[in-house]
């Protein structure tokens, strides 16, 4: 009973395996996917795995900061078409990030403001993106705060000092990852301090493969091994965990825990 609540399995990655991929998910008891899009370059690919998986899969709408570049609002405008007539139930992968660049810093801004601001006219939840930029994720949020926010801040690295502010943004959750098996990390420490009304579990395959899987391409069945060790640091049983990421993220996607993914009329094959 998990729900991998970050995953890219559309990605050119796993064309040549995704079926086993999916199979490998269901063994493992991963029973829904979230795939966030990336950028215009992606829609179709995602739109074919979502309509190839209907009993599993679900997805959101955004552009990613880091495909934010001269056109972005060319592009803006192909993603928020989309998500107008898409079957998707969040806005992402959108947020921040200078980690690599800071030259559209700006065009980012605007863009994920913009992508905010639709998400609540269309009362859909964020799956938000931050690297090297968090007080400025946070001061932007707190502007966009009166039209009611809510999401998950995806792939969290922080320390349990930053949670009080991304809780004051709105409703949020926090999305954990392979990050958390690593020798190195933070996290251990500051998990205990995430109300577990709050937590969710996620892969961002092919990204940030879990221990005992570092250095391998990431994919949803690995899911499995960051629950059994994110359970034994906040002393819970796994089964436990499970069922309590499980029912947040349906809770935070508005999705029936108990009922199965059906395909909508906005799921058919003609995609």
């Amino acid at each position: 009973m998990l729900f991998d609540t970050h995953t890219h399995i559309y990605l050119p990655e796993f064309d040549n395996d995704r079926e086993a991929v999916v199979q490998r998910a269901k063994e493992k008891g991963v029973s829904r996917l979230m795939l966030p899009n990336v950028d215009g370059s992606t829609v179709e690919a995602l739109r074919r795995t979502l309509t190839a998986y209907p009993d599993l899969c679900t997805a959101a709408m955004g552009l990613h900061p880091t495909s934010v570049g001269a056109q972005w609002r060319d592009d803006l405008d192909r993603i928020f078409a989309e998500l107008e007539d898409g079957p998707y139930i969040a806005v992402g992968e959108i947020g921040l990030d200078l980690y690599w660049d800071d030259t559209y810093r700006n065009e980012q801004i605007e863009a994920f403001e913009a992508q905010v601001e639709r998400a609540a006219r269309l009362n859909l939840p964020l799956i938000l993106h931050c690297r090297n930029a968090t007080s400025l994720l946070l001061e932007r949020l707190r502007r966009l705060a009166p039209l009611g926010l809510r999401g998950v801040f995806h792939c969290f690295s922080g320390t349990a000092d930053d949670l009080p502010s991304l809780f004051d943004v709105g409703e949020f959750y926090i999305g954990i990852g392979g990050v958390a098996t690593f020798k190195k990390s933070s996290l251990p420490e500051s998990l205990p301090d995430i109300p577990t009304d709050r937590l969710l579990l996620e892969t961002d395959a092919p990204y940030l493969a879990p221990v005992p899987h570092r250095g391998q391409r990431n994919e949803p069945a690995f899911l499995r091994d960051t629950a059994e060790r994110v359970a034994e640091m906040i002393h819970r049983p796994v089964a436990e965990l499970e069922e309590i990421t499980y029912r947040n993220a349906c809770r935070l996607f508005s999705l029936d825990p108990d009922a199965p993914l059906v395909p909508t009329e906005k799921e058919s094959p003609d995609y």
